[in-house]
């Protein structure tokens, strides 16, 4: 049986940029090891220069999702910043965070472990909401009650008129959204129950919320 409490081996990076870099982003992480990826078009909704995260004004962006093994998510990070210089405002963002284990691609379990990689200090959380259509922007409003900077919604489907998407054992349907939060650790808490509340989330069907820590990151400014 696998063991998804010990430490994540692998990592997935996400990649988000103006539209139109999606499959240049996917071409480059191609050509550093990683086989493949998937592209999500989104809506950027911050309007303040603390988190230049998804950029300015409704921006349409593509977020990118790659998984792989956490060497090749190094290498790629750091090659695909050189290209893309993530550092300089406007240009995007890339993350990644941890993933116990990737299945279905052609990525495969390494048997080595953490040691010796060192461990940066935890200074952000990708906070993402899944919620029904229509209610993406009250949870903008609410994280930002809590502190937030904005997000960006995606709206999400299924792979045909009849067939349904599922993501922890919730419906992924036409009618739902998904929102990322680029958070600060410490008001994450925060932010996560003021979305909790104000879309009640805790009744069934509103709602699912998941947090994944930022292991390490470009093109966040302060």
């Amino acid at each position: 049986m696998t063991n998804y409490n010990s430490i994540p081996i692998f990592e997935l990076i996400y990649v988000v940029v103006n539209y139109g870099m999606g499959s240049r982003i996917l071409q480059k992480a191609k050509e550093h090891g990683i086989s493949g990826g998937t592209i999500f078009l989104g809506k950027g909704t911050i309007n303040n220069s603390l988190l230049n995260f998804l950029s300015l004004y409704d921006e349409r962006k593509e977020i990118v999702l790659l998984g792989t093994d956490n060497h090749t998510a190094d290498h790629a990070l750091v090659e695909l910043n050189k290209e893309f210089k993530f550092e300089k405002p406007n240009h995007g963002i890339v993350f990644t965070t941890g993933a116990c284990e990737i299945v279905g691609s052609r990525c495969y379990r390494s048997e080595e472990n953490e040691e010796g990689r060192g461990v940066n200090k935890l200074m952000y959380q990708n906070i993402i909401t899944i919620v029904n259509r229509g209610k993406a922007e009250e949870v903008i409003e609410a994280a930002k009650a809590a502190g937030s900077k904005g997000g960006t919604i995606i709206n999400a489907r299924g792979s045909g008129v009849n067939e349904t998407s599922k993501l922890f054992n919730m419906d992924i349907e036409p009618e739902k959204e998904i929102v990322i939060i680029l958070s600060k650790e410490d008001i994450t808490e925060a932010i996560v129950t003021s979305i909790r509340e104000k879309l009640e989330i805790d009744k069934p069907g509103n709602g699912i919320i998941f947090i994944q820590n930022i292991n390490k990151a470009y093109g966040i400014y302060e």
